[in-house]
């Protein structure tokens, strides 16, 4: 599919305002009731604060952009002759929704954004009822209400304190139970006409989290939302504007991983009832009509705000990275992508922007891939299905790249539609998307309508429509160079000998072979030490490590070290000389898969999938002509495979411009780590396939 003109990204959906965005950005006129004011409700009982902070807010902020609205002043400043009635309620909710209009026509008229202190209902001690103290059609003039959970025991002692204001003493149970109710009554309405709700407690840093709120959302807009996205991605690109091409746009939740980070999130939440109850949850609030919306993730967003602070948000988001495993397949692919100038790739997700930035960071994609998403007010914007579109839009259009996109889900469907290649990512049946084929019937069956294929992970998976979604494997070769292009310029084999770097302890590991009289057994021993300092001292440098928390003899965790993806490593002896040295390999990597065999045919996809390095293990290379058969055939298996021959010996006439350097002068992520060269040679025969350990 070749680069199309379709919608442009303007007339795509759009998000919010960074705090960096200057006052003469156009305000936006659509709030929830379609209504031209942006107007924030500040909601608790009384005594909670609500007064003290407003005035707070009308210190910092000014009258300049900002009009401050206590609602009993506001009906005594419009209506003074019912002030001394004022406890009737019939009256009180009569004048207060007077006074709303008084106050949508000020906002309307000045363009400032109003700022509202008033209670939601009054609820005596010695009554079971609770009276609000207007309707729920009053609530339409806000677009939020955040809510101020001051804890009951203050309320207490404020009022007991308090002696400008005659207040009724109430109990500190009394109290929690009107504020659980207003909190319950008040979220659930907000949901279904929807407005914004939030629920803060009052503390010292409730003010700046309020001003911060106000500076990214008081231009309350998918425009700008969208504008403040379109900008993250012109500063991604920016650095190598001219020099890449090509671009791959992935979505992250259970497109890179078959986890949902999102789900995994709540479920350490749900482990804290203090952090977490049934109401705030985003499965509720995704339900209510403001579903997957522009204003949906922006709720998303407060609601993420309202359970932790930003301390216990960025640990929250560490433990979900580290229960996240990324497809193999995607790893490998972007190792690739990495050593190329003209490709780039970007993650573009509407989950949690911070634990996907932690993920790539372990995978060490941190300098490489950029992650654009949301989760914290800080972040400026929100990301939905049509700023996905968009972005990838603009990348296409404004920047010229040819762009292949990846996603799972009906949040993804715009970016699949917009990009150049759309590749639809299908996991396991019971963990994917059941909406997602409805979504795909109706992106294809349209105008000028999507054109995707499809690609399992793992590749067991149920394919979605293939009577219209052809399928695909990510690993396979042809795939590998459509998506390289003819600009891809492979680094070839990389050479690495432990005798120029320490030719003494290659020496010594040496000397039992120059023995004429040794024995087998002892010949054995020594290639198996070969094997593991090879392993220890070379690979462990080449592939990394990771950390493996292990549990201590006194029951408290400790930090090893085992080789970066270890069980995704498989360990492949040529037999007969390559056994002794891989069984010394295994032996410093316990986890890793161990086969042998002698013949590449033998060597299937299964073995290959979910892998993430092969170790080809042999005790001499004399032509190359063996390593070459079995590199080539590997690669017709899986092009992204990262291939290291490991060897005792490899003859000077096959490296340094020798045969294996001819023959994977096409190729990369590959690497021949040998303890010496050697002018002779040598021959071995090798047996059939045994499989003494784990199996592929």
């Amino acid at each position: 599919m070749s680069p199309k003109d379709k919608q442009s990204p303007d007339d795509l959906l759009s998000p919010l305002a960074h705090p960096q965005l200057n006052s003469s950005m156009t305000r936006s006129t659509q709030t929830p009731s379609n209504r031209k004011s942006v107007i924030i409700g500040l909601y608790g009982i009384p005594g909670c604060g609500k007064t003290y902070l407003l005035k707070q807010l009308e210190q910092t902020l000014g009258k300049g952009e900002f009009a401050f609205y206590d609602d009993t002043r506001t009906i005594a400043s419009i209506f003074p002759e019912v002030l001394g009635t004022f406890e009737i309620m019939e009256e009180q909710q009569s004048h207060w929704q007077r006074s709303i209009a008084t106050i949508v026509k000020e906002c309307d008229e000045s363009g400032k954004v109003g700022i509202v202190a008033s209670s939601y209902m009054f609820c005596a001690e010695d009554e079971e009822d609770q009276d609000p103290r207007h309707t729920q059609n009053d609530l339409d003039i806000y677009s939020q209400i955040i809510y101020l959970d001051t804890p009951a025991e203050t309320i207490v002692k404020r009022v007991m304190a308090d002696t400008e204001r005659s207040r009724p003493r109430t109990s500190v149970n009394h109290l929690q139970g009107w504020q659980e109710d207003e909190k319950i009554e008040l979220r659930n309405l907000c949901r279904q006409r929807r407005i914004l709700f939030s629920s803060m407690p009052y503390d010292h840093a409730l003010k700046d989290w309020i001003i911060k709120l106000l500076q990214v959302y008081r231009y309350d807009s998918e425009e700008e939302n969208l504008s403040c996205a379109e900008r993250r991605v012109d500063d991604i690109v920016a650095p190598y504007q001219k020099q890449v091409t090509t671009m791959l746009v992935l979505d992250a939740d259970r497109t890179l991983a078959s986890q949902d980070t999102g789900l995994l999130f709540w479920k350490l939440l749900s482990k804290s009832k203090a952090l977490c109850d049934g109401e705030r949850t985003l499965e509720k609030m995704f339900d209510s009509p403001l579903e997957y919306s522009y204003l949906g993730f922006r709720q998303a967003i407060l609601i993420y705000e309202e359970i932790a602070n930003d301390q216990e948000y960025d640990e929250f988001c560490q433990e979900v990275a580290s229960m996240v495993t990324l497809h193999p397949e995607f790893v490998s692919l972007l190792q690739l992508v990495e050593e190329q100038e003209y490709i780039s790739a970007v993650v573009v997700t509407s989950g949690l922007r911070r634990i996907w930035e932690k993920v790539l960071a372990r995978e060490g994609f941190s300098k490489s891939l950029s992650v654009i998403g949301g989760g914290r007010i800080a972040d400026g914007f929100v990301v939905t299905a049509k700023v996905k579109g968009a972005l990838t839009a603009r990348l296409r259009k404004t920047h010229g790249m040819y762009v292949w996109a990846f996603g799972d889900s009906p949040l993804d469907v715009d970016m699949l539609h917009e990009a150049d290649q759309g590749i639809v990512v299908v996991g396991e049946e019971w963990d994917r998307s059941p909406d997602m084929d409805e979504a795909l019937k109706i992106a294809i069956g349209v105008k000028d309508g999507l054109q995707a294929r499809q690609v399992l992970l793992p590749n067991t998976a149920k394919p979605r429509l293939p009577s219209v979604l052809p399928i695909v494997k990510i690993t396979d070769p042809e795939f590998i160079k459509a998506l390289l292009g003819d600009k891809y310029i492979p680094s070839g084999l990389k050479v690495l000998c432990a005798s120029d770097k320490n030719p003494r302890a290659v020496q010594l590991l040496a000397t039992p072979m120059r023995h004429a009289a040794i024995a087998d057994p002892e010949l054995r021993r020594t290639h198996r030490r070969i094997g593991h300092y090879l392993a220890i001292e070379y690979m462990s440098n080449v592939i990394g490590l990771e950390p493996s928390p292990v549990e201590q003899v006194r029951g408290y965790q400790t930090s090893n070290f085992r080789l970066f993806h270890e069980e995704q490593t498989t360990i492949l002896a040529l037999m007969p000389g390559g056994t002794s040295m891989a069984m010394g390999i295994t032996e410093a990597f316990p986890l890793a898969t161990f086969l042998q065999t002698g013949d590449p045919n033998d060597v299937t996809s299964h073995h290959l999938d979910g892998q993430l390095t092969l170790v080809l293990v042999d005790a001499v290379i004399n032509t190359g002509k063996s390593i070459i058969q079995f590199v080539q055939h590997i690669r017709k298996l899986n092009a992204t495979i990262r291939i290291m021959i490991v060897v005792d010996v490899v003859q000077a006439q096959c490296v340094h411009g020798g045969s294996l350097e001819q023959a994977f002068a096409d190729q990369s992520g590959l690497h021949l780590i040998a303890l010496r060269t050697s002018e002779t040679t040598d021959t071995g025969k090798a047996p059939a396939l045994n499989r003494p350990g784990k199996t592929a």
